[in-house]
């Protein structure tokens, strides 16, 4: 943040960089240098590079990359293809924008997809010296690679939708957080779930929906309601059985919730850790992990409930 001299003529700078920060998302599929900005603004380019890295924190062409970044990944689930979308936004091939797209939110655009399709997040207001991303802050444990455990129930074939609607409210809204609790819900009121707690093979009473990626980037993907099972039985052939195998888990609790707004506090704590947390973090998703929900007796309350959210992840390879 610019300190501001005696004079306060700092001011005028946060005023010009306000207004320059508009300016790049209101032209953000337009090619854009530091020239033309500097001159935009009425500064030299060595002049404006210097304030802007003070005002803001990053180069100007890092903070182009990184809304760019954002506005690309807004429309991962328009239903146009990966390729378009990031020729629209500055990239000249499907390779070189899928790596910067992973470089910067921790996933592949093909995953990030599945969880984090929704508005871009504002500009910083850099009147401000204290700014949160979002309305609650989501702070994991990062656990010790816990071994490959295995999972009996459910398994449903997913293929992510090839577009999306708009809510009244303009937000693109996600065709998977809307059949995701049906699915649970058909499990539960068929007695398949009340079944599978009375199995001999259980091993604790906790539910699991996890997320098995098989070909993610045509958009499929397996997702698994059930229990951990013991290692060492047989499990009959009504049930489906996965391995979740050994990772590093980032293990993030969901904020106190109640029955009724129970799924949405879930969806939306998806949405930050992909959108959020993962391209801040350090880490990046591993993709030979799964990544999962883990439905304990603290779900079960009827205030105060909570669940945990899983991720597979690795160092950030620079």
């Amino acid at each position: 943040m610019i300190k501001y001299d005696k004079e306060g003529s700092n001011l005028e700078h946060i005023d010009i960089l306000q207004e320059m920060l508009r300016y790049i998302d209101a032209h953000i599929k337009e090619e854009m240098n530091v020239e033309k900005l500097a001159e935009r603004a009425g500064f030299s380019p060595y002049y404006f590079c210097r304030i802007f890295q003070c005002g803001v924190g990053s180069s100007i062409m890092e903070y182009v990359r990184s809304r760019r970044l954002a506005y690309a990944a807004s429309e991962l689930n328009s239903g146009r293809k990966i390729l378009n979308i990031a020729i629209d936004y500055g990239f000249e091939t499907h390779s070189g924008f899928s790596k910067a797209f992973h470089r910067y939110f921790g996933c592949p655009p093909e995953i990030y997809r599945a969880y984090a399709t929704f508005d871009v997040p504002k500009i910083p207001d850099l009147s401000k010296t204290n700014q949160f991303i979002s309305e609650f802050v989501i702070e994991p444990k990062i656990m010790a690679k816990k071994a490959p455990f295995k999972l009996a129930g459910f398994a449903f074939n997913i293929k992510l939708p090839s577009n999306t609607s708009l809510t009244g409210n303009g937000h693109i809204y996600h065709k998977n957080f809307e059949k995701f609790p049906k699915l649970w819900e058909e499990c539960r009121t068929d007695g398949r779930l009340e079944k599978l707690h009375h199995e001999s093979f259980l091993k604790f009473h906790a539910e699991y929906g996890a997320c098995f990626f098989k070909d993610y980037e045509e958009g499929k993907f397996v997702y698994f309601i059930g229990v951990e099972a013991k290692s060492r039985v047989t499990i009959p052939f009504c049930y489906d059985v996965y391995t979740i195998p050994e990772a590093l888990f980032a293990v993030f609790t969901t904020p106190s919730s109640n029955e009724n707004n129970f799924s949405s506090i879930i969806k939306n704590t998806w949405r930050i850790i992909f959108s959020e947390w993962l391209p801040n973090s350090g880490y990046e998703l591993d993709g030979n992990g799964v990544a999962f929900e883990l439905y304990d007796d603290r779900s079960t309350v009827d205030t105060g409930k909570v669940c945990n959210i899983c991720i597979p992840i690795v160092k950030r390879q620079l």
